[in-house]
């Protein structure tokens, strides 16, 4: 009589591994994995690492999953061996990374990293980036293949900042209203504008365009040494062909991961190929905020008519005057300003703006929820809502700010 007993089946291959010191560190990690890939990933030491990748087990390893903390630092040239020796069997690598410093995770990133993620896990991260990394190679290629900014480098751009001194004070609604109108106010000769965002964490502008985040934004930030204009014009993106948007990173950065030379080359590079360059900064200070405002022709700084803004700006005044910084370059603008006939409101701002020593000479309206609106649907102001009140504001004082670079280049 024979055995009708079934077949044992096969283990499925490994599709991805965990690399780190002790996986257990990084219980998110396991739970996201086994979300993703159920039983088909393995964990491995770092020791354990590149013997494996040479083994027969792993032809069907898509990608590793390297998580590491401040402990694994000292041993960078390890990890970075590990990451050149998976890029050079085609395997994907995304960098888990917690409590590590900027300059290591820099580092670890030129290597080849293809992906990073802070841990703590954000929600439905580390999924976003497998997914990322699974994408076929064609549309990674159309990515890098889309009809590429032609750039002119032949210009010495204005350089204006703007930062919000209070959280939803309005300063990227302003950035990128502002290099919208520089762009279509023109009736002949139109500037070439380019609009930065380093908010590197929760940057905001490429929502407010409906725009993309390339890849290649981290891959310019995390190597500005070899950056050129080959590099840079790659990184951005164009909104309605007419203004180019240097977006924010599609992974969450630490803000210190850019240094002020870094920051200073990025800007350098946008000046010589741009009449105007807009940058949007993050709603705090960082070590490469004195770069910009150094070199801002025009720094913005918004603020609201309450406590919380003056305060700001007092502890702001103290901190650049105590390391000898130009205070007097910013330029404030009171967003959400009183309306005409609130006089009660009026007298509020004048004694504002005494009390801090400051000009509150631009002030805008408030837009109401249509401003809301527009930046939900991707949409400037003058497309989406163009008699808004705000938007009219903001008209004004980018066509002050085209007068003031026209009577400047008749000087010249």
């Amino acid at each position: 009589m024979t055995s009708t007993s079934a077949p044992a089946t096969e283990p499925a291959p490994i599709a991805a591994c965990t690399v780190s010191r002790d996986v257990q560190n990084f219980d998110l990690l396991i739970e996201d994995m086994e979300a993703i890939l159920g039983e088909s990933w393995g964990d491995l030491g770092f020791e354990e690492a590149l013997p494996f990748l040479s083994q027969p087990d792993a032809a069907h390893l898509e990608f590793i999953a390297m998580a590491i903390d401040a402990i694994d630092e000292p041993d960078l040239a390890k990890l970075s061996a590990i990451i050149t020796g998976a890029k050079a069997r085609g395997v994907k690598v995304v960098l888990i990374a917690e409590d590590v410093t900027p300059a290591a995770l820099h580092q670890l990133l030129r290597n080849g990293a293809d992906e990073f993620v802070p841990y703590p896990l954000p929600e439905g991260e580390l999924a976003a980036a497998v997914e990322r990394m699974r994408r076929p190679a064609q549309a990674v290629t159309q990515e890098t293949t889309q009809k590429k900014v032609k750039l002119k480098g032949d210009g010495d751009g204005v350089l204006i900042a703007v930062q919000s001194l209070a959280g939803g004070a309005g300063a990227s609604t302003l950035a990128t209203n502002l290099a919208y109108e520089l762009v279509t106010l023109p009736k002949n000769k139109t500037p070439r504008v380019c609009l930065i965002d380093l908010g590197l964490q929760f940057g905001s502008v490429a929502t407010y365009l409906d725009l993309p985040r390339r890849e290649s934004v981290l891959e310019l930030l995390s190597d500005t040494d070899s950056m050129d204009s080959e590099s840079f014009a790659q990184a951005l993106v164009s909104f309605e062909e007419k203004l180019q948007v240097f977006t924010s990173p599609a992974e969450i950065l630490p803000l210190d991961m850019l240094s002020p030379p870094d920051v200073k080359k990025l800007l350098d590079v946008a000046r010589e190929h741009f009449d105007y360059v807009i940058v949007d900064m993050p709603g705090c200070l960082v070590n490469w905020t004195e770069t910009v405002l150094t070199e801002a022709q025009v720094y913005f700084a918004m603020v609201e008519l309450d406590m919380r803004s003056a305060q700001n700006t007092l502890r702001l005044k103290k901190a650049l005057m105590s390391e000898d910084l130009p205070f007097d370059k910013l330029r404030f603008i009171l967003n959400r300003a009183p309306k005409f006939t609130d006089l009660q409101g009026k007298a509020r701002v004048k004694r504002m703006a005494d009390s801090l020593g400051i000009a509150l000479d631009v002030q805008f309206p408030d837009g109401g929820k249509v401003v809301m609106q527009a930046c939900d649907h991707g949409l400037p102001l003058a497309n989406h809502a163009a008699k808004n009140p705000l938007r009219k504001e903001i008209s004004k004082l980018a066509a002050s700010l085209l007068a003031l670079g026209n009577s400047d280049a008749e000087a010249a």
